[in-house]
C-alpha cells in the first residue's frame, strides 16, 4: 500500500481538528453507529475546555488504498515547540486560513517552518461560508506571506481549495461543488504530496513525540526514515551529539489506524509509528539498529523566552488540599514533563527548594501548572519572568514579539495609548472589514505580560490578540507595572462578612466570607499605590440594642474572581500565587509583616 504523510497547520482557531474530524468521518474510519464526540483529537480535558489543541497528535486515513497519515497540531504559538518537532515526520502541509482573519501571526510560524524544511504546503481557504468572507484578498495575502518568507518557485505555486471544514466540503472553487465533500483534498493530497523520502540503510527513526502508558510504559512516536522493525528487536537509542543512551529491546510496535493504535508485526520506512519498551530514550534521540553510529540531526528548536520559579508550597494552609507538595515529587514532575517537550527548560534554584522554568510563553506555563494542580500537586509560583540575553558586545537583550490586534475603530485610540505605554512600537494600521482595524506592533514580550485581560476591559471584550516572538533586540528601558496596592490579611482564621462589607471602600476584594485566611495572604485591591494590612476577621460587637439602622443586612459585592492565569499576569514581583488542587490563593512572598517591612528597607538601600 502507498503512503502520504502530512501535516495540519494554522492558527489558533481557524478549523484544523473540525477538518480532521470530517476526514475521518468521510474515509470510513468510522462505523455508522459509532458515537463521535466533536473535535475527536482534543482528547485531554484542558483540551476540551478551552476549545484548543495543545499537543500534537497523529492518525491516519485509507483513501483509494493509499494510507494517509495525519498529524494535527497546536495552533497556539506557545505550543510551537510541538509544531516544530512533527514537520520532521511529515512530507507536506496543509495550510489551513480562514477566510476571513487570513494569515495570521501563528499562519506565518508554522509557514516559515514548513517552507525552511522545503516542503510543498497545499493552501485550504476555511469557512468561505461566512458573511465577512474576502477570499480573493486572503488569497493574495497568503502569496503575499510566502513570498516574505523565501519561498522558492516551486513553494509559490501552491495549489488552492476553497470550503467549509464545519460542514464537511473542500473544492477547487469557493462556490463548490459541495456534493463532493472532501473528496477534492483527498484526490489533491495523493496528487501533490510526495511518497515517504526512504533512506538505505537499516533501521533508524527519530524521536517525535514522547508518553507514558500505564500497561507498556514509555512510548515514543516517530517515523521509520530507513529499514524495518519487529517486536523482540534489538535497538539502541543515539543522542543528538552521538552518544549512547541506552540499549533495548522493543516490545511492541503501534501504527495509527483511524482514532485507534493497532500493534503490528513490521515498521515500514515511511510509517509513522509508536515503539515501546524502551526506558530512557526520549524525543530527539534516535532510535536505531545497533549497527548504526551516526544519529539523524534533529530539527533547532526555538529558544524559550518566559521563565517562572516553581517552588513549594510552604503557607500555612500547605498540604491541606494537595498530596503532592515534597520538593522531590515537584522534583521528578518537572524533569519528566521537559523529557517530552522539548520547548521547556528546567534548572534547579541555587536554595535547592525552587525550580526555575522556562517556555514560550505564559499560557505554556499556565497549562503545566493547570495539568499539575489537577494532579494532587500543590505548588507556590512567582510572576512571569522573560528571559534576558546579551549580544557579543556585552548589550542587554530582550524578546520581542509580533502583535496583531483586530479592534472596533472606536477602541482602537486606547489600543494604541497602552501598547505605547508598554514600548510598543506600531507597524501597520489597516481596515480589516466590518469597521474594524488591524492594528500590528512590535513589543516587548515583559510588557505583554497581563495585557490580555485590561485589552478585553479597554474594548469591551470586542478585541482579538495574537502574539509571535520576533527576535532578540536591544532592551526597552523600564515599564510601568501594577499602580494599585494590595489588601494583606494581617491574622490567620476564616473571613468574616461583616470584615468585608467595612472594608469595601478600601478596594475591591478577592475572597468571600467563610474562606480560610492567612496572615500575608492577598484579600483584595487597594484603590491606592500602597499596601495595606487589613483585619478580615472582626465580628460586629454585639449589644443589647435592638433598631432597624443597626442592624443593616450585610450586602457584600462580589468578589473578583481571580483565575490561574490573571493571577499570574497580576501578581507583583515580591508576591506568589499558590496553586493547589481547590484553590488558588494570592500572598505575599514573605509573609510576616515584620521581615518584609525589613526585606523592602534593605532593598531601598542598595538600591
Amino acid at each position: 500500500m502507498s503512503m502520504r504523510n502530512i501535516a495540519i497547520i494554522a492558527h489558533v482557531d481557524h478549523g484544523k481538528t473540525t477538518l480532521v474530524d470530517k476526514l475521518l468521518q468521510q474515509s470510513g474510519a468510522f462505523r455508522e453507529n459509532q458515537r463521535v464526540a466533536e473535535r475527536v483529537m482534543d482528547s485531554n480535558d484542558l483540551e476540551k475546555e478551552r476549545g484548543i489543541t495543545i499537543l500534537a497528535k497523529a492518525t491516519s486515513v485509507v483513501w483509494k488504498d493509499t494510507r494517509i497519515n495525519i498529524v494535527d497540531t497546536p495552533g497556539h504559538a506557545d505550543f510551537g515547540g510541538e509544531v516544530e518537532r512533527i514537520l520532521n515526520m511529515v512530507d507536506s502541509a496543509i495550510v489551513l486560513v480562514d477566510a476571513a482573519e487570513g494569515p495570521m501571526p501563528q499562519t506565518k510560524f508554522v509557514v516559515s517552518k514548513a517552507l525552511k524544511l522545503g516542503l510543498r504546503p497545499i493552501v485550504a481557504i476555511n469557512k468561505v461560508d461566512k458573511p465577512d468572507a474576502r477570499v480573493t484578498e486572503v488569497i493574495n495575502e497568503v502569496f503575499d506571506l510566502f513570498a516574505a518568507l523565501d519561498a522558492t518557485d516551486e513553494q509559490l505555486d501552491f495549489p488552492i481549495l476553497y470550503g467549509s471544514g464545519k460542514q464537511g466540503w473542500m473544492a477547487p472553487s469557493p462556490e463548490g461543488p459541495q456534493d463532493q465533500g472532501l473528496a477534492p483534498m483527498y484526490d489533491l493530497i495523493l496528487k501533490h504530496v510526495p511518497e515517504p523520502r526512504i533512506e538505505e540503510g537499516p533501521f533508524r527513526m527519530i524521536g517525535t513525540l514522547l508518553e507514558a502508558n500505564p500497561y507498556l510504559g514509555r512510548i515514543i512516536t516517530g517515523r521509520v526514515v530507513s529499514g524495518t522493525a519487529k517486536p523482540n528487536q534489538t535497538i539502541k537509542v543515539l543522542s543528538g551529539d552521538g552518544s549512547l543512551v541506552e540499549t533495548g529491546r522493543i516490545t511492541k510496535i503501534l501504527a495509527f489506524r483511524g482514532l485507534e493504535r493497532t500493534p503490528i508485526e513490521e515498521a515500514i520506512p515511511g510509517d509513522i509509528v509508536s515503539i515501546a519498551g524502551l526506558v530512557k530514550g526520549s524525543v530527539a534521540d534516535t532510535f536505531c539498529d545497533p549497527s548504526v553510529d551516526t544519529p539523524i540531526k534533529a530539527q533547532p528548536i526555538d529558544p524559550p523566552t518566559v521563565s517562572m520559579t516553581f517552588m513549594v508550597n510552604d503557607s500555612p494552609l500547605a498540604g491541606t488540599e494537595g498530596d503532592k507538595v515534597t520538593t522531590r515529587v515537584i522534583r521528578d514532575r518537572l524533569f519528566k514533563e521537559a523529557e517530552g517537550n522539548v520547548a521547556l527548560k528546567i534548572e534547579e534554584a541555587s536554595d535547592k527548594d525552587s525550580y526555575i522554568v522556562s517556555g514560550r510563553g505564559e499560557l505554556q506555563l499556565a497549562i503545566l501548572i493547570e495539568t499539575m494542580r489537577r494532579e494532587g500537586f500543590e505548588l507556590g509560583v512567582s510572576r512571569p519572568r522573560v528571559v534576558l540575553k546579551r549580544d557579543e558586545a556585552g548589550q542587554l537583550l530582550e524578546p520581542i514579539e509580533e502583535v496583531v490586534i483586530d479592534v472596533d475603530e472606536e477602541h482602537s485610540g486606547v489600543v494604541v495609548q497602552k501598547m505605547s505605554e508598554r514600548k510598543a512600537d506600531m507597524l501597520e494600521m489597516r481596515p480589516s472589514g466590518g469597521n474594524r482595524l488591524r492594528l500590528v506592533f512590535h513589543a516587548p514580550t515583559r510588557g505583554l505580560i497581563g495585557y490580555q485581560g485590561e485589552l478585553l476591559t479597554d474594548t469591551r471584550g470586542t478585541a482579538i490578540m495574537n502574539r509571535l516572538f520576533h527576535d532578540y533586540l536591544p532592551y526597552k528601558g523600564e515599564i510601568g507595572g501594577r499602580r494599585n496596592g494590595v489588601l494583606i490579611a494581617m491574622e490567620t482564621g476564616e473571613a468574616v462578612a461583616y470584615a468585608l462589607w467595612n472594608l469595601e471602600d478600601r478596594g475591591p476584594m478577592m475572597i468571600e466570607p467563610g474562606w480560610k485566611v492567612y496572615q500575608g495572604m492577598i484579600v483584595g485591591e487597594h484603590t491606592r499605590e500602597n499596601d495595606l494590612e487589613v483585619n478580615v476577621l472582626k465580628g460586629k460587637k454585639l449589644t443589647n440594642i435592638r433598631t432597624t439602622s443597626k442592624d443593616e443586612a450585610v450586602r457584600l459585592t462580589p468578589p473578583i474572581r481571580m483565575t490561574l492565569e490573571r493571577s499570574l499576569a497580576w501578581i507583583d514581583d515580591d508576591e506568589l500565587v499558590e496553586v493547589t488542587p481547590k484553590s488558588i490563593r494570592l500572598r505575599k512572598g514573605i509573609l510576616d509583616p515584620n521581615e518584609r517591612k525589613r526585606s523592602q528597607k534593605q532593598k531601598a538601600e542598595v538600591a
